[in-house]
């Protein structure tokens, strides 16, 4: 039989899961679904010293939060620390590996001697290697600390990579690497090696840190005698400026893109084209066809970089398809957590979601559409700076004076876009001036803002009663303004 395909994603709960780790969740998460394999999530908690519950809780929150369902887990690496240790032994049992007792400082000292010797680098020269069975005891009678060391064995090792193709390595260039530390907890090959063996990992999607390690795994593998999974190694993500992703990058929590106001679908989106090319140009794909169209072979192996505007462009675009109700119940939902937005809760459910329907097509993202939303929802409490000092002054008081005269003739039945665009372009044309100069104070007396959706939409959507309540405040405010310079 066929050994049913399956993948792991194994965060360690030393921190946040990142968008580096969410792009290698979601690329195993699309792989398996599209190969409709099992995937599994396992939490690499040996550090007992920087992991910590409460990180472990936030990847979880944000592995749910993006949709990435898993299959089995979570495995906590921390309740299985017996199993580890019991390979540690067999692999010594049979002289695959063995006891070092030498002293961080015995091996800092030895480094030190062989790079003043001019040596370029220095690994693990093997001294425990040869002690006899009675040092052995007479150290572990003496209750001398030890860690276990693999025995690395002679020749090359060679592994076909999804990514990278065909990797050689020589095994002179690996030095014996320690598989249990001195309080017998495992390093990271040695748990890895034994858990994706007894966990049934067919296949291994991880960063291109990681290649590296991938020689040393192999050799665990062959050692243990399991099968070897297979491999590809993702590129890793960079910055605008070619470094390493980090914080000042936008390359933060994933949770932090949640309470900035992005959608789950617009990061999925931005990450899966991080490397990837799903064979068309589209500003978003929803998951069923991401994982429809998913082939790991079409992952470049250069470095892609975090542009924090395609993302934007992305999360604007799925707003703007967005149903309003939809809109309406993901910002309540954010709202929850947030101290802003209250507002939106209070007020009348079909104003709302008129407001929605009319600036979605504009919004970047949920916390600026709802911070834009106050102006629309409540009365305006600050104008725009910069509006303020080009568009409101004596010329434009006297245009809004006039405009709020032409307006209060019309009937509220026909307060529609057609009449109100003829009102205001014959009112220009009387006065002699250019549309826009009437238009733009009128926009910000209405909004607040310097920019909004069509200003004949945006007065059909005040109203004919609550534009001129609106007109006439900034005309109050223009009047104060004026005085107190």
């Amino acid at each position: 039989m066929t050994k049913e395909l399956k993948v792991r994603f194994a965060p360690s709960p030393t921190g946040y899961l990142h968008v580096g780790g969410a792009r290698t969740a979601l690329f195993n998460w699309l792989y398996v679904k599209n190969k409709k394999g099992k995937f599994l999530l396992r939490i690499e908690d040996t550090d007992f010293q920087r992991s910590s519950k409460e990180m472990s809780k936030e990847i979880l929150e944000s592995m749910r939060w993006l949709g990435l369902d898993w299959d089995e887990g979570p495995y906590y690496q921390s309740d299985r620390l017996n199993i580890y240790r019991e390979y540690a032994d067999k692999l010594m049992e049979e002289g695959k590996a063995y006891r070092c007792f030498c002293s961080n400082e015995e091996l800092e000292q030895r480094r030190e001697t062989a790079l003043a010797k001019g040596e370029k680098s220095w690994k693990y020269d093997r001294k425990c290697l040869s002690l006899t069975e009675k040092e052995i005891q007479e150290k572990l009678k003496n209750k001398i600390p030890f860690v276990v060391r693999f025995k690395v064995p002679a020749g090359k090792t060679f592994f076909d990579d999804m990514i990278h193709k065909k990797i050689e390595v020589d095994n002179d260039s690996i030095e014996d690497f320690v598989l249990l530390k001195s309080d017998k907890t495992p390093t990271y090959h040695l748990s890895v090696v034994i858990d994706d063996f007894l966990m049934g990992i067919t296949t291994i999607i991880r960063g291109d840190d990681h290649l590296s390690n991938t020689p040393k795994q192999i050799l665990l593998y062959k050692a243990l005698n399991f099968p070897i999974p297979s491999f590809a190694h993702l590129p890793l993500i960079m910055g605008p400026d070619k470094q390493k992703l980090s914080k000042r990058h936008g390359g933060t929590a994933v949770l932090e893109y949640k309470r900035k106001g992005y959608l789950p679908l617009a990061l999925i989106n931005f990450l899966a084209k991080l490397s990837w090319n799903p064979g068309e140009d589209k500003p978003f794909f929803e998951k069923e066809e991401l994982v429809r169209r998913f082939n790991i072979k079409r992952t470049s192996k250069n470095n892609p970089v975090f542009d924090i505007k395609k993302l934007d462009f992305i999360n604007s675009k799925i707003i703007s398809s967005m149903e309003s109700e939809d809109i309406l119940a993901t910002m309540e939902e954010l709202i929850k957590d947030e101290d802003r937005g209250k507002y939106i809760l209070k007020n009348d459910r079909k104003k709302v979601l008129s407001a929605i329907n009319l600036l979605k097509s504009r919004m970047r993202n949920l916390i600026e559409f709802i911070e834009v939303l106050e102006n629309y929802l409540s009365d305006i409490k600050i104008y725009d700076t910069e509006g303020e000092e080009k568009y409101f002054n004596k010329n434009s008081k006297e245009y809004l004076m006039q405009f709020l005269s032409e307006i209060k003739q019309i009937d509220e039945k026909d307060f529609n876009t057609e009449k109100l665009e003829n009102k205001l372009r014959f009112l220009a044309e009387k006065i002699g001036i250019k549309a826009g100069e009437i238009i733009h104070p009128l926009r910000l007396s209405l909004t607040g803002h310097r920019v909004s959706p069509g200003i004949f939409d945006i007065l059909v959507f005040f109203g004919k009663q609550e534009s001129v309540k609106r007109i006439e405040n900034a005309l109050k405010y223009i009047e104060n303004e004026k005085n107190r310079s």
